[in-house]
């Protein structure tokens, strides 16, 4: 039994990592020339390092992360601290595991590695996927070169743009949120010495929030803006207006503005989601990550929710030979857990970008907020 992955980022990377685990091989077809991944920063729960035990690669990850000391959300007008969450001994004695923050390329770089040494997964660049048909007992994907790939069963793990999901679920584009992501990194030493914090900051303006961290090994410094604009519908790892950016962020303080000036060269995303839904797969195919759920990234959890999918496909599908039926109860057991990451991080955006008498309310409330055990829900894990 073969499985066909569409996609080689995360997602389909740890599909195809939890498949062998269970002792699937499968085929992993990435359209672009080379296995990469694109962007900068992503942090990582605890619910995710407990999948990367489950997986083998807990160590390697380990290796390249930062472990912060705390998240924190600053309010960008006065520079007060609005709350502040503790990621020490308590923390990790509570959930089991820590919370970091690494680069997405050594995060891929892991996934690939261990893949490479599973000995059944097949990797296989400049391999688009244009079509899918059911075959007896099969699946096939049929290539843009004209080429041909056949599999026991699909996985598709093909991101916001899912060409797989048009075939499962066919509701058409995403849903564009009308905030806009800039990202950049800088060398450590050119970040402002007085924020060169070792932790995951958010400083939370009117209608925009700017995100820092520390990367590999604390050598560089990444910076995530976002604000509102409908100026845009679509855009992938573009480049950004800076002139646009600096107007969008007028009026915050001078200390959150002084990194964005630091910044000549901006990546630019146009942030989507998607409506949650309950049925993830169609005969012997199926979704997984943003393909099935694409999340805002205001909870931080996207390539989380991605790998415990992939432990979650590859446990059913060991406890039950049914493909069918072992799709079913993979997708019954994670659509609510997803779903209420997608809603919750909507819902967060509002919160992060309040501005007037929202605003407020949120500095009053989140003050006396305990981060931790109201974040229970999502780092106790599935």
């Amino acid at each position: 039994m073969t499985a066909l992955i569409v996609g080689g980022g995360l997602g389909g990377l740890a599909a195809a990592l939890a498949l062998a685990r269970q002792g699937i091989a499968s085929h992993v077809l990435e359209q672009s020339p080379a296995f990469g991944e694109i962007g900068a920063g992503i942090q990582l729960g605890p619910n995710v390092f407990r999948m990367f035990d489950r997986l083998g690669i807990g160590e390697a990850i380990s290796r390249d992360a930062v472990f912060v000391d705390r998240l924190v959300m600053m309010d960008a007008l006065t520079e007060e601290t609005v709350v502040t969450g503790d990621l020490g001994e308590a923390f990790r004695k509570r959930f089991g595991a820590p919370y970091a923050v690494t680069h997405r390329a050594d995060f891929h770089r892991t996934l690939l590695e261990a893949c490479e040494a599973a000995g059944t997964v097949t990797l296989e660049t400049n391999a688009q996927v244009v079509s899918l048909e059911e075959l007896g007992g099969g699946v096939r994907a049929r290539l843009a070169d004209g080429g041909r790939r056949d599999g026991a069963f699909l996985v598709g793990a093909d991101g916001l743009w899912s060409k797989v999901r048009e075939h499962v679920v066919g509701d058409g584009p995403p849903k564009v949120s009308g905030h806009i992501a800039y990202r950049a990194v800088l060398p450590m030493e050119e970040a402002p010495e007085d924020m060169r914090w070792n932790a995951a900051a958010l400083w939370a303006g009117p209608r925009n929030h700017l995100v820092h961290y520390p990367l590999r090994r604390s050598t560089l410094f990444n910076l995530v803006a976002v604000f509102h604009s409908d100026r845009y519908v679509e855009g992938w790892d573009s480049e950004g207006d800076p002139g646009e950016l600096m107007a969008r962020f007028a009026g915050v303080s001078a200390r959150p503005l002084s990194l964005l000036e630091k910044i000549e060269t901006w990546r630019m995303w146009v942030l989507c989601d998607r409506e949650p839904v309950a049925e993830w797969s169609r005969g012997r195919v199926c979704l997984l990550g943003d393909a099935a759920h694409p999340t805002l990234q205001y909870l931080a959890q996207g390539a989380c929710m991605a790998v415990e999918d992939a432990v979650a496909l590859a446990d059913a599908l060991a406890a039950d030979g049914d493909v069918e039926r072992a799709f079913r109860s993979y997708a019954k057991a994670r659509y609510l857990r997803t779903a209420r990451v997608q809603l919750t991080a909507r819902m967060m955006g509002e919160i992060y970008h309040a501005e007037g008498v929202r605003r407020e309310l949120r500095n009053h409330v989140l003050s006396t907020a305990q981060l931790r055990e109201g974040m229970a829900w999502l780092y106790d894990g599935p």
